[in-house]
């Protein structure tokens, strides 16, 4: 029957489209054109492949791609469309073959015309514009069918039959193409929407970062105004003594500057071989003052002598930041173990502490800017810290558990030196 092979055009038609949603998820409309052109192409030839044959003609829903194409796509695609539905024509053959020659070429005018306004309209216009555009192909076919039956001298007066099915292919062409436009004006619509949410989430990360940098900034600065005022008050050489605490409220500055800078890109000035041992031996004695004055007992295991390429400095700033926080974490008594090992070509620098841990949600979210588990953190450094390990090519995890401690694991490329050539 015509309406059975007619919803099978429409799922040849519809297939493409709803296939090509995939791929425009990642990829903008206008940059993968050329895929959607050929699936349009494809789908005319198709729909001609499986016609329904009645009166001497061939009966399919080829105009939709091809009307689909022009609009959608542009000339290009649409001449490619209207070529790929004629070789299809002349392979079916057949004593109308002229007549569905004239067809499809008359139907491909009317689209081509009205391709230069189609994108002055709204989407919604679009697609009532693609609606009454169908008319053509089908007031052309309805001529070239009349035209067919004159010639033949076949009389239709009297054929209700084939009044039905003259009306029966409009009302499907016409629904069919109507649903198509549609599902093509939401794939756009929902790109745009997505890139306006994209925009709207940036701006809104600029202004937390603004908002962030000036309430950071702006304790150091306060202090620094405080000294500065009274050394101004000051009548003898006493105000001296405020310098050395105005220069340290400044460099504080200058450090969360450079913490914001280094979140947006890592700057790696000096990249050298680094001996990963005695740096982490560095880090950890650096650091055991600290552990003391929180009463943790800071623990390392380093013994395995390795080498990576990176910036030293950069790359001791994140293993601080790091370590810091997993004391600043853990509670008096407790402990934090630093362990660096080496796993097939990588090398692991393990850091666990026995501290607070965090729940599920709180470790989806640590490395994310402005984030942080404790009071008066910002996450800058956590983030920071993140950003540099993947700037070495190496990759860093977390994994906790509330009241039972935290594991951060950092895996880093190693490369292999000769004896005699290896420095720290």
């Amino acid at each position: 029957m015509l309406i059975e092979k007619l919803l099978l055009h429409v799922l040849i038609i519809l297939s493409p489209i709803l296939i090509y949603s995939i791929i425009y998820e990642r990829h903008g409309y206008k940059d993968k054109i050329y895929l959607f052109g050929i699936f349009q192409a494809v789908a005319g030839f198709f729909c001609m492949a499986f016609p329904y044959p009645a009166y001497g003609l061939f009966w399919d829903l080829r105009y939709i791609p091809l009307t689909i194409a022009f609009l959608y796509c542009g000339y290009r695609w649409g001449i490619i469309t209207f070529l790929a539905i004629l070789l299809g024509r002349i392979l079916l053959g057949g004593d109308a073959i002229i007549f569905g020659m004239m067809s499809i070429t008359l139907s491909s005018l009317g689209s081509m015309v009205l391709f230069k306004w189609f994108w002055t309209f709204k989407p919604k216009q679009r697609i009532i514009a693609t609606a009454l555009i169908s008319f053509w192909p089908a007031l052309v076919q309805l001529g070239i069918l009349f035209t067919f039956l004159f010639v033949n001298h076949i009389s239709f007066k009297s054929d209700y039959r084939l009044f039905g099915l003259v009306l029966i292919f409009i009302v499907i062409e016409l629904i069919a193409i109507t649903l198509g436009a549609k599902l093509i004006e939401t794939l756009i619509e929902n790109k745009i929407l997505h890139k306006e949410i994209q925009r709207a989430e940036k701006l809104n990360t600029l202004s937390e970062m603004a908002a962030s940098i000036a309430h950071e900034v702006r304790n150091p600065l306060t202090v620094v105004k405080g000294f500065l005022q009274l050394m101004q008050e000051s009548k003898d050489n006493q105000s001296m003594e405020y310098l050395p605490l105005v220069l340290s409220e400044l460099g504080r500055a200058e450090g969360i500057i450079n913490d914001y800078l280094n979140f947006a890109k890592p700057q790696f000035d000096k990249v050298e071989t680094i001996n990963l041992k005695q740096c982490v031996s560095d880090v950890v004695t650096l650091i055991v003052p600290l552990a003391l004055k929180q009463n943790v007992k800071l623990k390392g295991d380093i013994e395995v002598e390795t080498f990576i390429n990176t910036d030293k400095n950069q790359f001791k700033q994140a293993l601080v930041n790091l370590i810091k926080n997993a004391i600043e974490a853990t509670s008096s008594g407790g402990y934090v173990h630093v362990k660096l090992y080496e796993e097939k070509d990588k090398t692991v620098i393990m850091i666990r502490d026995n501290g607070k841990g965090m729940t599920k949600e709180q470790l989806s979210r640590i490395g994310t800017l402005y984030y942080s588990t404790k009071e008066k953190g910002t996450g800058v450094g956590t983030t920071v810290s993140v950003r540099i390990i993947e700037a070495m090519q190496g990759t860093i995890s977390f994994e906790s558990s509330v009241d039972e401690g935290t594991k951060v694991t950092i895996k880093l490329p190693k490369i292999e030196l000769k004896e005699n050539t290896a420095n720290g």
